[in-house]
């Protein structure tokens, strides 16, 4: 009779192991940062909004009506944990489009952080951009195949080469093989919340730590980085007008938030005022840069071409390390000093609005 008790009984205890009061809760205090799924036992779904603040919080307030099936799975998942044996999940767009978004997220940001290393874009875009995939695709009780995955993403990285747009379709194959790929999570032991939150915490320096670099401490240069490469990339979607506006709201969002904050009359602006009002603040940051440029080449501003390639040839003459062996790392200081600057005034500047 105890038996059979202990049989009745033992779904309504595991039902009752996750409270979904106390997770309505902890999705309204810390839904951005993933508490409630850090509650739940769903590591990869915690990590996945802590890097982007719920999904841009649009996936935040999306979840309210799926925390109760949730906390079921939860529950479920401590009686009797899904076997890597146990079948193909059901094919999910909303996870397929979720993949993309995040490897292009994850893309973008290798860009701003990490695009001055040689071989960055065979190594570290197709890497990151795979690894925005397989953090989607472990969502849940679901995972897929990490080396399939990042073997698509590291095959299609020649695709585009040197350019951001080379993100996409590095996401696209990555997405589409870690759906070829899916399968259910296989049962792993418990482990103490230290370890848990320790691992989070290491995956979120790996991923924040070189972005508040380059933010922090070449503010200017990353300002540009970030203005070119959205231009760029969203110029590729001019032949797709309807998803060019939506990738538009998308990055629009954060910007449109504050703006919304502080406050501002004019938030029902088209979106050319917008994007003329951000280019306006990162133009100024491209200006200091070339004023700093044609100082370092002791050059006036607007000087013609022609001076500043017989500028530059004649300081690297001067500065070259070979050539000063007895202050060499006074030279090898002024030489990149020089070729940097060489490279910005270079870059012929773009007519307003030409970005877009």
């Amino acid at each position: 009779m105890s038996g059979a008790t202990g049989l009745v009984l033992r779904p309504f205890l595991y039902r009752m192991a996750k409270g979904l009061l106390v997770t309505y809760a902890l999705w309204a205090v810390g839904g951005p940062a993933g508490l409630h799924h850090l509650y739940l036992g769903r590591d990869s779904h915690a990590l996945l909004w802590m890097l982007t603040l719920g999904g841009g919080g649009l996936g935040w307030l999306w979840e309210f009506w799926k925390l109760p099936s949730f906390v079921a799975q939860a529950n479920r998942a401590q009686g009797q944990r899904q076997s890597s044996g146990g079948g193909t999940p059901p094919l999910s767009l909303i996870r397929f489009a979720a993949q993309m978004i995040v490897g292009i997220y994850f893309g973008l940001v290798a860009l701003i952080s990490f695009s001055f290393m040689a071989n960055f874009y065979i190594v570290g875009l197709p890497l990151a951009v795979g690894l925005g995939v397989l953090l989607v695709a472990a969502v849940g009780n679901q995972t897929s195949d990490f080396k399939n995955t990042l073997g698509a993403a590291f095959l299609t990285s020649p695709i585009f080469y040197g350019r951001p747009i080379a993100i996409l379709p590095i996401s696209l194959a990555a997405s589409i093989t870690a759906q070829k790929h899916r399968r259910y999570k296989a049962s792993a032991g418990s482990e103490t919340l230290s370890v848990r939150l320790y691992r989070l915490g290491l995956a979120y320096l790996a991923f924040t730590g070189p972005l508040a670099y380059s933010a922090l401490c070449n503010t200017a240069a990353t300002l540009s980085y970030v203005a070119e490469t959205l231009g760029s990339f969203l110029s590729w979607f001019s032949f797709f007008p309807l998803l060019g506006r939506l990738m538009e709201s998308v990055f629009l969002l954060p910007y449109r938030v504050w703006r919304l904050l502080v406050g501002d009359p004019g938030c029902s602006s088209s979106y050319f005022q917008e994007w003329e009002k951000l280019y306006e603040f990162v133009h100024s940051f491209q200006d200091e840069k070339r004023q700093l440029a044609y100082q370092a080449l002791g050059l006036s501003e607007g000087a013609r071409n022609e001076d500043i390639h017989r500028r530059y040839r004649e300081l690297v003459k001067i500065w070259h390390p070979d050539h000063n062996r007895h202050q060499t790392e006074e030279a090898q200081r002024h030489f990149l000093e020089i070729q940097a600057a060489y490279e910005v005034l270079s870059q012929p500047r773009k007519p307003r609005g030409s970005w877009r």
